[in-house]
């Protein structure tokens, strides 16, 4: 995630948190995609974890910049403002809001990519990342590896950045749920910042995104690696997200009822306990907090302390549902990937919901599903991907329709590269996969069983980014 917000600007009523999201509205002419991707640092001659100092030269092994020099390095090439924590350099703030790159618990490195306004444009944006930040990490001997769920090292192997609020999180985490900490330090995602014109439109958008989060899911399952073995699962992350924290997680089955609202989301916001609220550089422990009871600025930890807009946008940041709304709408169901997956991921969505006909069509697909259907099909998905059923229809029928709609969104689209090819063939990795009724996942734990011979190092040869 980047950068906490910082406003000091006090917030003394409800309907200014309803105001606040509601701002992010904008004509369609005006909608963007914002594209964030994760992916695990190692080091190549032993593939360890890199921590964030650094390793020193021990038995053989030489000396090793940590995660930290990479920072430095991506500083020193980009010419980003550095993010610091402590004294800590944490992370890098792109020029006039064109990007960011910052670090999540477990040193996993993460592009928040600039809005813009076509998936070439996000396409070019990856591989320009990926050139430079390989380019500084070589110099270390470190290589990246993009996957949902990390594939060789325990939690304890795994490093620990030096960021406060992971400190409170890390704390926290372990006294609501059973996963909370490999969530934080061993999983990776691929997310799409999506845009809304209005009220209804994001609550058609936010509908449609949560009943066919499953599906994206399971259409980006790479993460059947646990600690070198197989685990059973195509999705491990997506397993772990069902035993982090139910209270902010999960399919937000308030969204299809009536009346669903802005509104209707901030109440389910503000009965979120809160992680931390930050003054200045420093990070105060809030956790299990009510915000209603620092909008009333009668917060038991912070006594006579008011709420500000920085505390209810970090507040926002700190809810994980398969759907987050802000002031604008995040896809949050996929594993991370190879960089054709990631690229995709947000082409599946902006085919989707930014062409009309496409998202009416999507809603006639789910629209029949309740609730309870929903659930179960992503309680399903992480073991059982494509295979998953709904409504007596297995989701790899369900697929195929899906991405005809989306595609037939990109071409209606039509936003085309210098060459004049337009944005479907973003979604031909997808096609394939469906195609040939296999998700990487899948592929991954064959060729471990058979050529790789039960050894997870190969993983680190052929799917280093």
């Amino acid at each position: 995630m980047a950068r906490d917000v910082s406003d000091s600007t006090p917030i003394g009523s409800k309907d200014e948190l309803v105001s606040w999201i509601a701002a992010g509205e904008k004509p369609p002419s005006a909608f963007r995609l914002g594209t964030e991707h994760e992916k695990f640092a190692f080091y190549s001659d032993d593939l360890a974890p890199v921590p964030y100092e650094g390793r020193a030269a021990s038995g053989g092994r030489p000396a090793a910049g940590g995660i930290r020099h990479l920072l430095e390095g991506m500083q020193a090439k980009l010419g980003w403002e550095p993010i610091m924590d402590a004294g800590h350099i944490i992370g890098l703030a792109g020029v006039d809001g064109g990007g960011a790159i910052s670090l999540e618990p477990g040193g996993q490195f993460e592009l928040s990519g600039a809005p813009v306004e076509t998936l070439h444009e996000t396409a070019a944006e990856l591989g320009g990342h990926l050139r430079d930040v390989k380019a500084v990490a070589q110099e270390h001997g470190i290589g990246f590896v993009s996957l949902g769920h990390s594939p060789l090292w325990t939690r304890a192997q795994t490093p620990v950045m030096p960021k406060g609020r992971y400190k409170i999180m890390a704390n926290y985490m372990p006294k609501v749920g059973s996963r909370g900490l490999d969530m934080m330090f061993r999983t990776c995602t691929v997310q799409v910042n999506l845009d809304f014109a209005s009220e209804a439109d994001m609550v058609r958008k936010l509908r449609v995104s949560l009943a066919l989060q499953p599906l994206a899911t399971a259409l980006f399952a790479s993460s059947p690696f646990t600690e070198g073995r197989l685990n059973g699962f195509q999705s491990m992350r997506s397993e772990i997200w069902r035993d982090t924290d139910a209270a902010r997680s999960g399919m937000l089955a308030f969204a299809f009822d009536d009346g669903m609202s802005y509104e209707a989301y901030v109440d389910w916001a503000l009965d979120v306990p809160m992680y931390f609220v930050k003054r200045g550089d420093t990070y105060h422990d809030v956790a299990g907090g009510s915000f209603r009871d620092l909008l009333a600025g009668k917060l038991a930890q912070l006594p006579g302390e008011k709420a500000t807009i920085s505390d209810w946008a970090n507040h926002l940041s700190t809810l994980f549902p398969e759907v987050r709304l802000k002031r604008f709408l995040e896809m949050r169901g996929a594993d991370a990937g190879p960089p054709e997956m990631l690229n995709a991921l947000p082409a599946f969505w902006v085919g989707l919901l930014y062409d009309p006909a496409s998202l009416d069509a999507a809603w006639e697909i789910v629209k029949g599903w309740s609730a309870e259907e929903r659930q179960a099909l992503r309680d399903a998905v992480p073991r059982e991907g494509l295979a998953a059923t709904i409504a007596r229809r297995q989701l790899r029928e369900i697929a195929r329709e899906v991405l005809a709609q989306s595609r037939a969104g990109l071409a209606r689209r039509a936003r085309r590269n210098g060459e004049g090819a337009d944005e479907t063939g973003f979604l031909d990795p997808l096609e394939a996969l469906v195609a040939a009724d296999r998700t990487v996942a899948q592929d991954l734990a064959a060729r471990f069983e058979t050529e790789w011979g039960g050894e997870i190092a190969p993983l680190f040869t052929e799917f280093k980014l």
